[in-house]
This record gives C-alpha cells, sequence and structure tokens, in this order.
C-alpha cells in the first residue's frame, strides 16, 4: 500500500469549504465562449430559421399550413401542437426554413393575412441582440 507525503509547502490550505458565506475563488484561465455579436435580427437556429405563427384557427391541419407556407421555400420542419384534452390546435404553430431568404420572405408576405377567417400573425422564432428591446410586433 503506497504511502502518502504531506505537502511540504504549509500555506497550502487543503479543507474543502462549502456553505453559505463562503466566496468561491474565480477562476481566470481561458475558457471557450458563445459570441455575443452586437447586432439585432433574427437569430439562426441549430439547422435552420425558425418562424413562429400565432393565431392559427384551432380546426387548421398539418398539410393545409404545409401548402400555405411551402411557396416560400422547402420546409425543414414543421410544428403544430396539439391541446391534449380538446384535440385541437393551441393556436401556433413553428416552421423552420433552411434560408434565411425563405425565412424572410415568409414573414413579410404572411404576416397579417387571413387564413380559415383568422388574421396570421407571423415573426421570427428567436432574435439576437439585446432582452428587453422594442418588438418589432405592433400592437392589435
Amino acid at each position: 500500500m503506497a504511502e502518502f507525503e504531506p505537502y511540504e509547502d504549509e500555506d497550502v490550505d487543503v479543507r474543502a469549504v462549502r456553505g453559505r458565506g463562503v466566496k468561491p475563488e474565480r477562476s481566470k484561465g481561458n475558457f471557450d465562449s458563445v459570441s455575443q455579436s452586437s447586432g439585432v435580427g433574427p437569430a439562426r437556429s441549430v439547422e435552420g430559421y425558425l418562424i413562429f405563427i400565432t393565431n392559427v384557427h384551432e380546426e387548421a391541419q398539418e398539410e393545409e399550413i404545409q401548402e400555405l407556407f411551402t411557396e416560400f421555400g422547402e420546409i425543414k420542419n414543421l410544428h403544430l401542437n396539439l391541446d391534449r384534452r380538446t384535440c385541437f390546435v393551441k393556436g401556433y404553430c413553428l416552421i423552420e426554413y433552411n434560408s434565411l431568404k425563405e425565412a424572410k420572405r415568409a414573414i413579410e408576405e404572411m404576416d397579417g393575412q387571413e387564413f380559415m377567417d383568422q388574421i396570421l400573425h407571423v415573426d421570427w422564432a428567436f432574435l439576437k441582440g439585446p432582452i428587453g428591446g422594442e418588438s418589432r410586433r405592433r400592437a392589435p
């Protein structure tokens, strides 16, 4: 069995101190970080650009939404969430486009359009920039 030798430097405190009132030492090492761009605008999700559609009629079908938004580009992903209790659409939809141009065109052309007797509101799902800034959304 190996024996451990005590530290030669007596100034080193090897006790682990935990609990309230203990201030952790801040590490001054070099760490990777997420770039914080100062620009404001749409943020790219993992695979593409997400748009958020609200005021979707409760009886809308996924195929109808897909057909409506396919004219702006290839849809990578479409989420139309249903209420578990009623099995109707919750009133919103997320659509992912591969390119910024396709998503931007869908927002510009579909925001304010009527679908199944309801006015759709279409905007970016994720924005980069300062939190708490002015929203693009206008008052109803």
